[in-house]
């Protein structure tokens, strides 16, 4: 199980045009945004919020993840009035999350991606979800890809070895209905909100005391998963989760991926935090057998891709080939526990 960083850490908070907090009003939202090398599109995210709240009274948060990437003077020089934090280890998304939130004062709080866009009013109504809908704890938008699309994975089911083992691009588009992925709600004609099991971390409006209740995001998880452990500890606690069609979100990450470098880094961490949220809560033997389930799951893809080879060579040739080959080589080395350590060191 890949641990998050335990060293000690220094972390610096500056604020721009310093006030008497104690004067100011409560905050509608606290908006909370996680940097790493994302500079361009934190700064895309907050032009979208600047322009898209009236009527709304926030406190922004930007949290650098050791990136040093320039974003802290961009900042400085373009959004003074935003709370910059700047940590000096990658704590992680759940580690950095929790750090904003312990700093904030909104009534309800928004953890929103950095790739994001905001789309007309969709903070208002995700605000007004919150507050109108009966034992409301949660609400998410309705993401769009960058070529406006559907985001199917806005809206998912809670993780379980099935609908891991079955999660491919063409059984979703091919049978989007099905009751496994539980996204029915995307495809509904009314644009009434809709209680769904869980909600996609890129954008969660959260009742500040829904996460004093549950707590805020499990530090069990580097990366990945923390999104589903916290809408599974929601819905525990007995609070309903919505999602809200009208709140219309740009998710750029969501776009094909076709062109960028396969991230083996991301591919080992995603599985990972799998085996860690079934571990904590379905038990170790469920974790085991995930594990064992991926091993059989990547000898298979990788057996498929041998077979597929001369067709992918002619239609691509050959580098769709060569990422496929690779991930999942890689994906298997360490689901057989090879190379283990190595893919720990890679976020220390």
């Amino acid at each position: 199980m890949i641990k998050p960083h335990t060293r000690p850490l220094k972390v610096t908070e500056e604020l721009s045009n310093v006030v008497n907090l104690a004067s100011i009003s409560i905050p509608d939202v606290s908006v909370i945004i996680i940097n790493w090398k994302s500079k361009a599109f934190v700064k895309a995210c907050l032009t979208s919020i600047y322009a898209n709240t009236n009527g709304l009274t926030l406190e922004l948060f930007v949290v650098d993840n050791a990136s040093f990437d320039g974003c802290r003077e961009m900042l400085q020089s373009e959004y003074p009035d935003v709370i910059f934090i700047q940590c000096e280890h990658n704590l992680g998304f759940a580690k950095a999350n929790n750090l904003a939130f312990a700093r904030s004062r909104g009534h309800t709080i928004l953890f929103l991606n950095p790739d994001t866009e905001v789309q007309k009013s969709a903070i208002q109504e995700l605000v007004a979800g919150l507050e109108s809908l009966k034992g409301a704890g949660m609400v998410g938008a309705h993401l769009l890809n960058s070529d406006l699309s559907v985001q199917t994975t806005c809206v998912t089911a809670i993780p379980s070895i099935l609908n891991q083992t079955l999660n491919l691009d063409y059984l979703r588009r091919r049978f989007p209905m099905w009751r496994l992925w539980k996204m029915q709600a995307l495809f509904q004609e009314s644009t009434l909100p809709v209680q769904v099991e869980a909600i996609s971390g890129a954008c969660m409006l959260v009742r500040r005391e829904v996460i004093d209740d549950v707590g805020a995001f499990s530090t069990d998880y580097f990366m990945y998963a923390e999104d589903m452990d916290l809408c599974l500890k929601v819905v525990h606690a007995g609070w309903k989760i919505f999602y809200i069609p009208s709140a219309k979100i740009v998710h750029h990450a969501g776009g094909s991926s076709s062109l960028r470098k396969e991230n083996h880094f991301s591919n080992i961490m995603l599985r990972a935090s799998l085996v860690q949220f079934f571990a904590v809560h379905r038990g170790k033997t469920y974790a085991g057998l995930y594990r064992v389930t991926l091993i059989f799951t990547c000898v298979l893809r990788l057996l498929l891709l041998v077979v597929a080879s001369p067709l992918l060579m002619i239609r691509h040739r050959g580098s769709l080939l060569v990422r496929a080959l690779g991930k999942w080589s890689h994906i298997l080395v360490w689901s057989m526990g090879m190379k283990r350590n190595e893919y720990r060191r890679q976020h220390i």
